[in-house]
């Protein structure tokens, strides 16, 4: 499955709120399970961005439309890469003229 990488700020709402933000999390596991996806790690941290996710799912589609639902809430901000394993790499790299 496709790998993820988000990374995510808080809103002026999310922050107000973060008391319930570990509740939101478990939120948002459970709709990326609903998509077919899992989230493999989350992480608080410092800097530009709150917290980084990392994801995994079966297609652009389903990512879009986790992204979308969790901004809908209005508590995050957030920026996404796919991700490519270390195999893909070498196997996109070996693959070029």
């Amino acid at each position: 499955m496709p790998t993820y990488i988000t990374l995510m700020q808080w809103t002026r709402e999310g922050v107000q709120a973060a008391k319930e933000a570990p509740a939101r999390l478990e939120d948002g596991k459970k709709l990326i399970k609903s998509l077919g996806g899992e989230i493999k790690g989350f992480y608080l941290v410092m800097g530009e961005y709150d917290f980084v996710l990392i994801s995994e799912a079966p297609d652009d589609e389903a990512v879009a439309k986790a992204l979308i639902m969790t901004g809908m809430q209005g508590f995050v901000r957030t920026r996404t890469m796919r991700a490519f394993t270390e195999d893909e790499y070498r196997k996109i790299i070996s693959s070029l003229p």
